[in-house]
This record gives C-alpha cells, sequence and structure tokens, in this order.
C-alpha cells in the first residue's frame, strides 16, 4: 500500500463526474487499499477516487475505527430525515462548514469482491456517506455548506 498525494480544491478533476469501474481488478483493489492509507494518514473518515487523481466511481469510508466500506459504483437508493452539522474535507484542508444531510441513506454498492452489497446508514456514519457520494459526481461540502470557518479557530473557541 502506498499514501497517495490528495488533489486539492481548485485542481478541476475534483469538479468532474466519475465513471463506472467496469472491472474490479488488482489494479482498482490496490488503489482503494491505497486510499484507505492515505485517509487514515490525514485523520480522515472517508476518500474518493477523484481526491487522489482517481476519475471511478469508488470511495472507501471508515466512520469509526476499523470499521472500513469500500464502496465501488454506489447507488443511493433512499435517503430520508434531516440533520444539520460540521463537516470538512481532506480536499479543503483548514475549512470546515455546517452542512444539512439526511439522517438515513440506503446503498448499494459493490464491495472488494465485486458482489453487490446493500447498507443501510444513519446519522454520522450516513452524513459521511452522503459527503464521498457527492464526491463521485464533482460536489464539494462546500456548495452546500453554511458558516464556512477556519477549523483551527472553531478548535480555539471549543478550547475555552
Amino acid at each position: 500500500m502506498a499514501i497517495r498525494n490528495v488533489v486539492l480544491e481548485g485542481d478541476d478533476i475534483l469538479r468532474k463526474h466519475c465513471r463506472e469501474v467496469t472491472e474490479i481488478t488488482p489494479r482498482i483493489r490496490m488503489t482503494l487499499e491505497d486510499m484507505l492509507e492515505t485517509m487514515r494518514s490525514q485523520y480522515g473518515v472517508g476518500i474518493a477516487g477523484p481526491q487522489v487523481g482517481v476519475m471511478r466511481r469508488m470511495f472507501v469510508a471508515e466512520p469509526e475505527p476499523d470499521r472500513v466500506y469500500f464502496m465501488i459504483n454506489p447507488v443511493m437508493l433512499e435517503q430520508s430525515g434531516s440533520q444539520i452539522g460540521d463537516e470538512g474535507c481532506l480536499s479543503v484542508p483548514g475549512l470546515i462548514g455546517t452542512v444539512e444531510r439526511p439522517d438515513y441513506v440506503k446503498i448499494e454498492a459493490m464491495d472488494l469482491n465485486g458482489e453487490k452489497q446493500v447498507y443501510e446508514f444513519y446519522d454520522f456514519d450516513a452524513r459521511v456517506m452522503c459527503h464521498e457520494y457527492d464526491h463521485l459526481d464533482g460536489i464539494l461540502y462546500t456548495d452546500k455548506a453554511e458558516n464556512i470557518r477556519d477549523a483551527a479557530e472553531d478548535y480555539e473557541e471549543d478550547m475555552d
């Protein structure tokens, strides 16, 4: 596995729609494993293909330690409810913003073995999945966020 460079906001690649993965090859598996290592090295909870320069419909999410989801060609089947919370992004370092997301999502995706899986996510997990799913369509959280601010300042306020 290898740590890859994270593409930063301003790069056109983050605004493009990703293509489907047509075959789960050893290279696709290795890329997803690299994405996991890259995400963990940056203390993230999710990372999508375009964030490492790969224009394929795939992402990795780890909403809590050692609970990893490899999502290949995800399809959003259902969404409901609403939650409002702060988000950041590895491709938009140093900033956070408040985003409204569904508090329930149902997603169908292939796993690393090419098996179709159906997942249901709630609360924070749903937020993570929606955030990463948006990346596959060229959408950044900052497109939906209010109150975008410096993460360090927010952290300092919490310490007071």
